[in-house]
């Protein structure tokens, strides 16, 4: 019987695996902005890119990768966009937020209390990608959670109605 593990030490059933632009200017942006940690060796293509590289967040991994249009890896910034978003539980979003702000990332949604229980607001990194920084400060039920959607909506329904009737 084997003693190798099947899932390696430290990682989770799931581990997102990004393209960045630069793999070694992401990695300094993400101690920077999260206090990542450098986890392992990383693997360099002949020219110097980072071809792959393993980063600690908090208790998570995250795998990375420089862009190589050759293997088909694309950044966000390559691709004009990204339909995902990174969310990162933190124990004060407003001070991760701010970390990651002075570290170079642009705001994309403030910081907010939102209506199910969670302080939360996003930023784009240097590479484009989405992240969402994230504080739990209410415990909520489901039912709670529903009614405070339907609040919430029905005020941005509100505020759009007026935002038409001005214009």
């Amino acid at each position: 019987m084997s003693s190798v593990k099947p899932i390696p030490e430290g990682f989770h059933t799931l581990t997102p695996h990004i393209v960045v632009k630069d793999g070694n200017e992401a990695i300094e942006f993400y101690k920077k902005a999260f206090g990542a940690e450098q986890i392992g060796c990383s693997m360099f293509s002949p020219d110097g890119k980072v071809m792959h590289a393993e980063i600690k967040i908090g208790n998570s991994m995250l795998m990375l990768c420089a862009e190589n249009p050759q293997w088909g890896a694309l950044s966000p910034l390559a691709l004009g966009n990204t339909s995902v978003t990174l969310s990162l539980y933190v124990e004060n979003a407003d001070e991760s937020f701010e970390r990651a702000i002075n570290a170079g990332a642009n705001v994309k949604m403030p910081l907010a209390d939102m209506f199910w229980g969670d302080r939360y607001g996003q930023v784009t990194d240097p590479s484009g990608h989405h992240w969402a920084i994230c504080t739990h400060i209410k415990d909520m039920t489901g039912e709670e959670i529903q009614k405070a959607a339907q609040e919430a909506m029905a005020q941005y329904k509100d505020k759009e109605g007026e935002c038409a009737a001005k214009a």
